[in-house]
């Protein structure tokens, strides 16, 4: 009796239930940090692998489309995850922002956003090739996805590509996403992550806003609405050359 109850209380308050389940694994995340790594590993960084597994777990269990959320107790995690929380707490970082920081890196975000679009989009581009894509809608659209997975859809929609091209795309934008969510903690002493300039700039070669947001909260949570900044930018400057500039580079080289 008191399970049903405390089932359907829970249920029903799926926000609730989403944030008991989120501040456990934080708990868990930061203990197992503590314990077995003294702290090497962050414990957002352990936080974020978990959500994955989890999430991989939850849709084999439901063959859903949205992970844990699927399941109606956990329902609340959708909405916890969902976009409009994921940028309001981004937008809420920024009154940290100090604006002579930002001048500071203004040219160097530029070149950043300009490299990393392209880089990202090429390396895409180069993976379609080794998969046998030779079409330039369909190129354009699986590299525009390299680049982020907001990116790789809306180019794909303004050039007719099909849903298994877009799909792809979106494939591509969220294992990218992933990688810079957990390794960017481990690479950040190498490469001198540790600043508002250079989180600036790092923000402007990746461009996931996901990955870098979470990233760089794995890093430092100070450099967090830095590096979104120019990642905002990155993902807008995306969607404007993908439909654009980029796929008529592509049709002049694959016709």
């Amino acid at each position: 009796m008191i399970t049903e109850t405390l089932t359907k209380v829970l249920t029903g308050y799926g926000l609730i239930s989403g944030f008991a389940v989120i501040g456990a694994t934080m708990w868990l995340s930061y203990w197992m940090s503590a314990k077995f790594t003294r702290g090497r590993l962050h414990g957002s960084a352990i936080a974020i692998l978990l959500g994955l597994l989890l999430s991989y777990l939850g849709g084999l269990h439901t063959g859903g489309q949205k992970g844990l959320a699927d399941i109606p107790l956990l329902s609340g995690i959708g909405i916890l995850g969902g976009a409009m929380l994921r940028d309001f707490a981004i937008i809420a970082t920024a009154f940290g922002v100090n604006p002579k920081e930002l001048k500071r890196a203004g040219v160097s975000g530029v070149i950043a956003l300009a490299f990393g679009v392209f880089v990202s989009f090429i390396a895409g581009v180069s993976v379609a090739l080794v998969f046998g894509y030779t079409d330039a809608v369909s190129l354009t659209t699986i590299g525009a996805g390299a680049v982020t997975y907001i990116v790789g859809p809306v180019t794909g929609a303004a050039l007719g590509a099909s849903s298994e091209v877009m799909a792809l795309s979106i494939a591509a934008g969220l294992i990218k996403a992933m990688a810079v969510m957990v390794v960017t903690p481990f690479v950040a002493p190498l490469i001198g992550l540790n600043n508002p300039r250079s989180a600036v700039i790092f923000g402007g070669l990746m461009g996931t806003s996901s990955g870098v947001a979470a990233g760089l909260a794995a890093t430092d949570p100070k450099l967090v609405p830095y590096g979104c900044l120019t990642a905002a930018f990155y993902t807008a400057l995306g969607c404007l050359l993908g439909p654009s500039l980029l796929y008529f580079m592509m049709r002049g080289l694959f016709g």
